[in-house]
């Protein structure tokens, strides 16, 4: 018996009126996930494409696929070069070494944040959404390799429950999951997400790897650039990912060719990404300019760039000054990956004076002040366009 007949053959236990009514929600995320719905529509006229949300989320985890493998074999390189013996090391001894080292990290994540997604369902009666099949491997690949897992269990439990879903679940939290995980490990566990001694693994595991010397600390670049330091690393291993860091954060390339997935499989666009100003601006530029402009002899290029782009210009600044003012307040999120800004500095400050309100409090007021005043810039702006539509 084929699975799909299986599971036809058990679904009236699910429905209404079955023994297993309560897990309906379980039933149909399992049965989804592994088989586009069949469902139709009732009335009306409606297009249907096999690449459904689920379908959506599978592709960006095969993306995500080659920044995993390989976090595995760098976390293997690192252990090695961390005991002196990358001479002696394989590469398969290497990649195995990581693949145990980041294996639990993804099941707790996976468990941890599965579990709360399903509970949540049942508990409201709806379908298990499907968000957390990236998230749930994101969050493992942006941790250090030595964040202990019952801190990992802590973050994602947070990140579902605080991020997601008390604002309704996948497509209406206002929060990256996995960023918030990032978040709350940074601020909650600060000394298991920052320092140097934690981006290696520096025990066997298994029977595997080697045991680096006691007390061994390896700054990530970043790091180094945020102490003044000398650059360890070289350009092609910064480039390769041959470096400390988070578990699937150091290859350049590998995140690349997950991009390249992205963008061949149709699940990400530039277009859409470009369009959603450029193409808002020239939608509201009125049609008759074009008539006017081929009507005083202008050809069809002419017109674009002397008529119709500069009011398209005109009329996406606004949104692109709303995009900065978002872009300015996010970036306090750069301290999280070890960047040094206002954040970052007060930290410093709360580090050397046991002090955490007023340093946070001038942060905060900083980006309060920079905010009102670019706000109010682009009013003035705004105001000032209006004046010329007159």
């Amino acid at each position: 018996m084929s699975l799909r007949n299986y599971l036809d053959k058990i679904r009236p236990n699910f429905e209404e009126g079955g023994k297993l009514h309560a897990f309906r929600s379980v039933y149909d995320g399992f049965d989804t996930f592994l088989y586009v719905p069949h469902t139709t529509s009732k009335n009306g006229v409606s297009i249907h494409d096999a690449i459904d949300s689920k379908r959506i989320m599978s592709f960006v985890v095969i993306a995500l696929l080659p920044a995993m493998l390989f976090g595995m074999y760098n976390i293997g390189y690192q252990n090695a070069v961390a005991a002196g013996k990358l001479a002696e090391a394989t590469f398969m001894g290497m990649f195995l070494y990581g693949f145990a080292a980041m294996l639990p990290k993804i099941l707790v994540s996976y468990i941890v944040g599965l579990g709360i997604e399903f509970a949540w369902a049942q508990y409201k009666g709806e379908e298990i959404q499907e968000g957390y099949l990236v998230s749930g491997i994101l969050i493992p690949l942006i941790i250090p390799v030595s964040t202990p897992l019952w801190i990992l269990a802590l973050a994602v439990a947070f990140a579902v429950v605080i991020g997601k879903e008390i604002f309704g679940g996948t497509g209406m939290n206002v929060f990256n999951p996995a960023l918030l995980a990032r978040a709350f490990l940074f601020f909650s566990y600060p000394s298991s997400m920052t320092g140097d001694t934690i981006w290696v693994a520096t025990e066997p595991i298994l029977g595997m790897g080697f045991k680096a010397p006691d007390g061994y600390t390896m700054a990530t670049p970043l790091g180094e650039i945020a102490q003044h330091a000398d650059v360890s690393a070289s350009f092609n291993d910064m480039i390769i990912g041959l470096i400390p860091g988070s578990m699937g954060e150091t290859s350049v390339i590998a995140i690349a060719i997950g991009a390249v997935i992205l963008l061949w499989t149709g699940i990400a666009s530039w277009k859409t990404m470009l369009s959603v100003f450029l193409g808002g601006g020239l939608m509201a530029v009125d049609p008759g300019q074009m008539e006017a402009g081929r009507s005083l002899g202008l050809n069809y290029m002419t017109t674009m760039v002397v008529i119709i782009i500069p009011q398209a210009i005109r009329a996406v600044l606004p949104a692109l000054g709303n995009e900065f003012i978002m872009l300015l307040k996010d970036t306090s999120l750069i301290t999280v990956i070890g960047g040094k800004e206002l954040l970052y500095a007060a930290q410093g400050i709360m580090n050397r004076s046991y002090e955490a309100m007023y340093p946070l409090l001038g942060v905060a007021l900083i980006y309060l002040v920079l905010v009102m005043l670019f706000t109010r810039l682009l009013a003035m702006f705004e105001r000032r366009l209006a004046q010329s539509d007159r």
